[in-house]
């Protein structure tokens, strides 16, 4: 009776010829793919990586253009009420100082860490790995915070603070007179750049990058 261990024809390559499906673990030999193409999980249909064209210049140009919306997105007014007289304009970080000064400072700590802290991080981080791999220096510090970067997207929820907003205007807009701020179009803007950047960043040819097995990780 053969043993299972060599009858397996992936048993003897190397590690960097394999692809693990994050999905269904499926085990299979890693295909070599052109521009534009991806792979994809032949048991579950899995996304398991892209090879994308110039993904290091199209990642640094979103990052710098998600920096860029990050301060009016947080300071600019989201929302202008009016009621009863008197007129008050709402940003991210007046609704992180009116929840600590109503006593919820634990909430507001978490409002300001998912909505403000962390996604400005995760783009710092971002923006350090992509100069590292553009510069060629310190790819050790981006593989360092390539991995921190990782273990903090879970931690950014700025749609679930959108979602948030869009309850409050929904409840609002019957009781008092309600314009929308150009703060709301920055937020919104910077929502839609992090989850483009999220797409176009491939994280198979960062890794590639980083350990230094390809230089030019968008050629």
């Amino acid at each position: 009776m053969s043993d299972p261990a060599t009858s397996d024809p992936l048993a003897d390559l190397p590690l960097d010829q394999l692809v693990g499906c994050h999905e269904c673990d499926l085990l299979m030999h890693k295909p070599v793919l052109k521009h534009n193409e991806k792979a994809q999980c032949p048991r579950c249909g899995y996304e398991l990586y892209a090879h994308r064209h110039n993904v290091v210049e199209r990642s640094m140009a979103l990052v710098l253009a998600a920096l860029l919306l990050y301060v009016p997105a947080n300071f600019l007014p989201i929302m202008q009420l009016h009621l009863l007289g008197q007129t008050s304009d709402d940003t991210v970080w007046s609704g992180v100082l009116g929840l600590y000064g109503s006593g919820m400072r634990e909430i507001a700590a978490v409002v300001f860490l998912c909505s403000m802290a962390i996604p400005l991080l995760k783009l710092l981080c971002q923006l350090v790995v992509l100069l590292s791999i553009r510069l060629d220096v310190g790819r050790s510090y981006g593989l360092l915070l390539y991995r921190i970067y990782h273990h903090m997207r879970d931690w950014g929820m700025l749609e679930v603070y959108f979602m948030g907003v869009l309850v409050a205007i929904v409840k609002l807009v019957d009781l008092a007179e309600l314009s929308l701020g150009l703060g709301l179009v920055c937020f919104v803007s910077l929502l839609l750049v992090q989850v483009w950047l999220e797409v176009v960043m491939s994280p198979h040819q960062i890794w590639v990058a980083l350990s230094g097995e390809n230089l030019h990780a968008g050629d």
